[in-house]
């Protein structure tokens, strides 16, 4: 079963694809340089949306997660190869200056594990008791921001 992407096209995006008679669901199956055509969207803007759908193709894993992801200047997976889960969370932590939901730690855990071993079949809460268990041995950086995320002002009602 293919997964359903989330791009969170603009209307003017979606009205060009409804236009040209291309769903969504057919997007990753053009270049960046057919989608920014497509779209009447800038090359940078095709690249975005080509890297929302590789990130969203790992199990479990949503927009928000690849909308950080991009936000930190990762548009693919093969800039993350290599990298530790735990790196990837202290970098992010560090770029937005707030500490995470413990979630968002599984979830680079899955991410990294799924450019390791292509699984599809783990989901990122399959990461908790790894994380519960390399916390307690090893602990946070000192230099971890003292913000909670929830703190930030789009989680302020």
């Amino acid at each position: 079963m293919r997964k359903i992407i989330n791009y969170r096209l603009t209307e003017a995006e979606k009205q060009s694809l409804k236009t040209k008679k291309v769903n969504q669901k057919m997007l990753p199956d053009y270049t960046p340089d057919e989608v920014a055509s497509l779209l009447n969207a800038s090359p940078q803007r095709a690249k975005e949306l080509q890297a929302l759908a590789e990130f969203q193709s790992i199990p479990s894993l949503g927009i928000n997660f690849a909308e950080e992801l991009i936000n930190q200047d990762y548009y693919s997976l093969e800039q993350l190869k290599g990298k530790s889960a735990v790196e990837l969370f202290n970098a992010f932590e560090h770029h937005f200056g707030v500490w995470a939901d413990p979630c968002v730690e599984d979830s680079y855990r899955l991410l990294v594990h799924y450019i390791e071993t292509p699984d599809d079949t783990k989901r990122w809460w399959d990461f908790t008791a790894e994380r519960k268990a390399y916390r307690k041995e090893f602990g946070f950086p000192a230099d971890r921001p003292a913000k909670p995320w929830y703190q930030l002002p789009q989680y302020q009602k």
